[in-house]
């Protein structure tokens, strides 16, 4: 209690004071927050443990809800796993006691029906007029749907899609939500615009799709619907690929996108943001030797990164 006390006070004068409708104007000196639901990996650097310092990094509160908790992610040869989803009802409620709001909401990878189901609710529960809600529907990759992924699970992402401002799917994932046949490369920009458009009805105004194979470039096609529905803009960026496929770098871009979202950064310059952020960290990974299980080395160059 000493040490307590030091620190904060007495016990007594310790006083939760829940957020005024006031602090919430645009504009205000209040720290912005977003709430980030996905699993929790203690080594290996993916999920919330990149999501926490990056977010943090551009200036935004970063609030984790774990969807598990690992002790290193499952590219490993052996891992700890404790799936959290009947404790994340509970742990989400003492939130809405305390009226907590936040400026942004993400989600990462999903490991059911039922935490899918969840975090629709925590959607509805806590989105106000002014919050973000990013989606990073994580379902496969390289043309595959991930093992743990049932099709009753991919139909039901389709519906936490629709409940979302922005969504960030790889190709493979844009294919299974627009029920389209993957292939490795040669993608037009008509096709991405049309794949795009066709996840942007299901709900979201702004669509970006990640790691499109350009030749020796790495491509992100950013489609942005206007509010009134009068217009739109898109764009295929590319970056140089550099060094091989890591862990983690998904979460990684996920992650600037969210935040910038959150501060009001335009989506073609926080894409380009976040494609050179991890560009720079598979570089720093590849000089210092990393092995490509335990991600990129983002703490090398977490000072680039400017909100």
């Amino acid at each position: 209690m000493e040490n307590r006390e030091r620190v904060c006070g007495s016990e007594e004068n310790l006083e939760w004071k829940p957020e005024k409708a006031s602090d919430q104007r645009p504009g205000s000196s209040r720290q912005k927050k977003a709430a980030v639901i996905s699993d929790m990996t203690g080594f290996g650097r993916c999920a919330i443990t990149v999501s926490l310092p990056v977010i943090s990094k551009l200036k935004v509160q970063c609030c984790p809800v774990p969807t598990a908790i690992l002790s290193n992610h499952t590219a490993y040869p052996t891992y700890y796993f404790d799936d959290y989803t009947e404790r994340m009802e509970d742990y989400i409620g003492e939130w809405h006691k305390l009226g907590l709001t936040f400026d942004g909401i993400g989600t990462g990878f999903l490991g059911s029906k039922r935490q899918i189901e969840i975090v629709r609710d925590f959607i509805r529960g806590f989105r106000r007029e002014d919050t973000v809600v990013m989606v990073d529907p994580i379902m496969g990759d390289n043309g595959k749907v991930y093992a743990t992924y049932t099709k009753e699970m991919c139909r039901e992402m389709k519906e936490l899609v629709a409940c979302a401002d922005m969504v960030t799917p790889n190709v493979t994932e844009g294919c299974i939500l627009t029920d389209r046949q993957y292939r490795e490369g040669g993608w037009k920009a008509e096709e991405l615009l049309d794949m795009a458009q066709r996840i942007g009805q299901m709900g979201p105004g702004k669509v970006v799709i990640t790691g499109i194979q350009q030749g020796s470039y790495i491509g992100n096609f950013c489609y942005e619907r206007d509010q009134d529905g009068s217009g739109m803009r898109y764009k295929l960026q590319k970056t140089k690929q550099v060094g091989q496929s890591r862990c983690g770098t998904g979460d990684i871009f996920s992650a600037v996108i969210l935040a910038d979202a959150v501060n009001g950064v335009e989506l073609e310059k926080s894409v380009k943001k976040a494609a050179d952020f991890v560009r720079d960290c598979i570089k720093a990974s590849a000089r210092m030797e990393t092995p490509l299980t335990d991600g990129v080395c983002f703490e090398e160059v977490l000072d680039k990164l400017k909100a």
